[in-house]
């Protein structure tokens, strides 16, 4: 029986799935027919090893390789010039497997759900050309700061590991429109996230957070918001802390506060940058600012008339947080909580 099935003229596809394989022999396949090859499917076989024939495929743009057993992938690979595509879920790979020049390839997607990394592979952090990148269900502990070097990522899948945190590069991503971090064991939402203006879909369920930055409303093309299964899905924690601001904070308030003027002439420039830093409060009937001295300040704000999310806010004083009463619309969040259109949010799934 002939185990490569005619390659006809504008079908470039051989799929040799479920065949029990262990070894990839090209030799009998004719160079013209190798040349015609631009898709390849090996998936659930028994390879233990990396069939290097693979690499005369010169014009492959899509293999997959999913549900074997591949430990490693072998220098030639640098050699499918043309490969834009690699799948390869449910193998034994990790941060070891790849070859050191990998980041040169000119792939565009990269999927290695269910495999055993620890962490990103630097090389992964050098393709360039890189728009989805899937490593979910591993043992990622972590990302990276130099995710951020993955600028064309437009789709990126953390799921299913061991992610406490999220780094601030992440908001560099100026072109990602999907990002999936469910089922980690993120505690919080860096602020900064509010940059990342192209995201339509964030899924941030079956973690532990408890509360979301209120930067996130800035998020004004988000239509999914997955939420279901963290804490502040059941509970509502109201935390209000307060360090009374140094002579230092209160002379840059002032100076702030009531639009001083000043030139790079006048002070240090350790000065000048200090107060560049000002923060504005963001209650609105309070025209103050604050620098490192600032009440955290959880609130309800309603999302589509339906849902009401803990949002973190940074006051400049107790004196701009509401009082506990069982108003659930004080003076100083009613007019912002009436502000949210009613459409930021198309889909937040709660439950």
């Amino acid at each position: 029986m002939e185990l490569f099935p005619r390659i006809t003229k504008g079908n470039p596809v051989l799929v040799l799935s479920r065949l029990q394989l262990c070894d990839l022999n090209l030799d009998h396949v004719g160079e013209e027919q190798k040349r015609q090859i631009q898709q390849l499917y090996l998936t659930y076989n028994s390879f233990s090893l990396f069939p290097t024939s693979i690499c005369l495929l010169s014009n492959l743009e899509h293999l997959d390789l999913s549900n074997n057993y591949l430990t490693a992938m072998p220098e030639d690979i640098t050699r499918l010039a043309n490969l834009k595509t690699l799948v390869a879920k449910n193998n034994h790979f990790d941060e070891t497997s790849f070859p050191k020049h990998f980041g040169t390839m000119h792939i565009e997607s990269l999927n290695l759900s269910g495999n055993r990394f620890r962490e990103i592979p630097r090389q992964f952090l050098k393709l360039s050309r890189l728009l989805s990148l899937s490593l979910g269900g591993n043992r990622l502990k972590s990302i990276p700061a130099e995710i951020e070097n993955l600028n064309r990522l437009e789709m990126l899948y953390l799921g299913g590991n061991m992610i406490s945190s999220i780094p601030p590069e992440l908001a560099n991503l100026r072109c990602l429109r999907y990002l999936v971090l469910c089922d980690n064991c993120v505690q919080s939402i860096p602020p900064q996230l509010s940059r990342l203006h192209s995201l339509l879909s964030l899924s941030l369920h079956n973690n532990l957070l408890t509360f979301l930055p209120r930067e996130i409303l800035s998020l004004v093309h988000l239509q999914e918001l997955s939420l279901r299964g963290n804490p502040l899905v059941v509970r509502f924690i109201k935390d209000m802390t307060y360090d009374p601001p140094s002579l230092l904070e209160l002379a840059g308030r002032t100076i702030k506060s009531r639009n001083l003027p000043y030139l790079p002439s006048d002070l240090p420039a350790n000065l000048c940058h200090y107060l560049d830093m000002a923060s504005k409060c963001p209650n609105p009937k309070c025209a103050g600012v604050y620098f490192d001295s600032c009440v955290r300040h959880i609130k309800f704000v309603d999302f589509c008339g339906k849902f009401r999310l803990p949002l973190m806010h940074y006051l400049c004083s107790p004196e701009c947080s509401s009082p506990c009463s069982s108003n659930p619309q004080s003076d100083t969040e009613s007019e912002e909580e009436s502000s949210v259109p009613a459409d930021r949010l198309q889909r937040v799934l709660l439950g």
